[in-house]
């Protein structure tokens, strides 16, 4: 059954159907909270608190066709809620002691991921959501909530600020 289907049983309670959206997404969301929270007890800690949250408020969703955009929003939120309650946590523990051969080095692991937590939020989002998500400038609008045009700007300011952290031989930003 496809994705929008789902959605419209999952809005009028349809528990299964639910179950069956979060099944198709799952790795998605485990992944973008772990780039959010570089851990893996913290990403699945996230996972589930955006499950819950989703789960909750699935009847507010306005439109079946933007499950994805809508889930992912949630989890951003899920995310920054974890993160005020978790100021102690200690970034960087799951990351791989060593790289393969040709791959980034763990220390060049380590600075970008700590230029990126130092970008002002809505730069970091938008960072994230294009270049380990994968995503069009069209779905960070609508995932954010920001018209297309912040998104291209919060991504050229981002990549500028993310090159005067980082040194220019050190990564390619496009």
């Amino acid at each position: 059954m496809d994705e929008i289907k789902l959605a419209k049983k999952a809005m009028h309670g349809n528990v299964n159907a639910y179950g069956q959206l979060i099944e198709m997404h799952k790795l998605y969301l485990y992944r973008t909270a772990y780039l959010y929270a570089k851990n893996e007890d913290a990403a699945l800690d996230i996972v589930s608190d955006c499950v819950v949250k989703a789960f909750s408020s699935i009847k507010t969703m306005k439109e079946p066709k933007y499950f994805k955009t809508w889930l992912t929003r949630i989890l951003i939120n899920a995310s920054k809620d974890y993160f005020r309650s978790h100021k102690d946590q200690v970034p960087y523990d799951d990351l791989p002691l060593s790289a393969p051969e040709g791959e980034v080095s763990l220390e060049e692991k380590w600075d970008l991921y700590a230029a990126i937590d130092i970008l002002p939020e809505k730069y970091r989002n938008v960072i994230l959501l294009k270049y380990f998500d994968d995503l069009k400038v069209n779905e960070i609008a609508d995932i954010l909530d920001i018209p297309e045009g912040s998104v291209k700007a919060y991504l050229s300011r981002g990549r500028e600020e993310l090159r005067k952290y980082l040194k220019e031989d050190y990564i390619y930003v496009q």
